[in-house]
């Protein structure tokens, strides 16, 4: 299944996400054709039960869609999607075709079915026909809830530094489209643990294409009748770049590949952890082999490196999650280290084998 997704989205995103594209959704304008193409696929839909409508995939066959949705600056949420149809499935609940985002921070109450109070930093908010969230009710016991952007009293747009939607929505006594208790194995941070996911396989995608790009302008420009490539100091900021790619993607894969029975917490973290780190020397080294023209509206370079720095920071900042890495790390004491370590090997393995690919 994986290598029908990564061939078939490869081929959408190459024919419909080219770099003026891209550029022209900037600011919040809605990618009305690329976001079709993707509906009609039902890659939206990969991880919900076949039960519920959906394909079935796991997170490491469906880490190849975030990826590529990075790679090629897709100004879209094909990722919180698939993370919040996947949410819904868990919770019982059947998937949803159409625009669909998450808001992993959020202060919303359930009474009844209607809620109340505000989410923030929605990804796409302003676009999307729905949002998968967290509620807490009177009893304590939080939910999964599906509500419908036109439910929203108040809207507050915002953007990233990318120029992608970051907004927060407000709701007053808005019926819910769906809800659930959350499944279990699962806490309130759920969204959030899930966003950090898909950020840190975009990044990952997207260093891969900052990558190319660089070694390829420093093999076609040419200084003191050689190309720049050539130059030792350049060669060795491209090594260091390429290192900082490859652990990156490892991170990230490891992360959704040990996610096949929930939500591989210590993996996640890490992969933020190191993409981030890998998103801030690999812009660096992409802007410094570029030199001006890097800087350029007209050169696409920015729509990779702006929102490197824009996702290393969304869904917790690499400190964050070093602090959170940490607490758990310590709480264990030295005895507990190496357990902690070995637990999630060993618990991704019992899943490959009760739930084969």
């Amino acid at each position: 299944m994986r290598e029908i997704f990564e061939a078939t989205i490869e081929r959408l995103f190459a024919d419909l996400a080219t770099p003026a594209y891209v550029m022209g959704c900037e600011g919040g304008e809605w990618p009305a054709e690329l976001w079709s193409a993707l509906d009609e696929s039902g890659f939206t839909l990969a991880g919900v039960s076949e039960a519920l409508g959906g394909a079935e995939a796991s997170w490491a066959d469906m880490y190849v869609l975030v990826r590529a949705a990075g790679r090629f600056s897709v100004p879209a949420p094909l990722g919180e999607a698939l993370f919040a149809n996947w949410l819904l499935s868990k919770a019982g609940l059947e998937g949803r075709a159409g625009a669909l985002s998450i808001a992993a921070h959020t202060d919303l109450v359930l009474e009844g079915e209607r809620v109340y109070g505000t989410a923030y930093s929605v990804p796409w908010g302003r676009n999307v026909e729905a949002i998968v969230a967290i509620a807490n009710s009177a009893t304590g016991v939080a939910h999964v809830v599906l509500l419908a952007r036109s439910a929203a009293s108040e809207l507050t747009l915002s953007l990233n530094v990318a120029g992608e939607p970051r907004d927060d929505l407000g709701f007053t006594s808005a019926q819910v489209l769906a809800h659930a208790a959350l499944p279990e194995g699962f806490d309130a941070n759920v969204l959030e643990l899930g966003g950090a996911m898909l950020r840190s396989a975009q990044i990952a995608g997207a260093l891969h294409a900052l990558l190319d790009m660089t070694a390829n302008y420093a093999g076609e420009r040419k200084q003191f009748g050689k190309a720049i490539g050539s130059f030792q100091a350049i060669q060795q900021q491209l090594a260091v770049f390429a290192e900082q790619a490859a652990a990156a993607g490892i991170a990230a894969e490891s992360a959704f590949v040990e996610s096949r029975c929930g939500l591989a917490a210590l993996t996640i973290a890490a992969a933020k952890i190191s993409t981030a780190e890998a998103a801030s020397v690999g812009a660096g080294f992409a802007h410094s082999v570029h030199g001006a023209i890097g800087f350029t509206e007209e050169y696409p370079l920015h729509l990779h490196t702006r929102r490197l720095w824009a996702w290393r920071s969304e869904f917790g900042s690499a400190s964050l999650w070093s602090q959170r890495l940490g607490a758990q790390v310590c709480q264990g004491g030295s005895e507990g280290y190496w357990p902690l370590l070995t637990q999630h090997g060993q618990q991704s393995l019992t899943c490959l084998v009760s739930n084969p690919a």
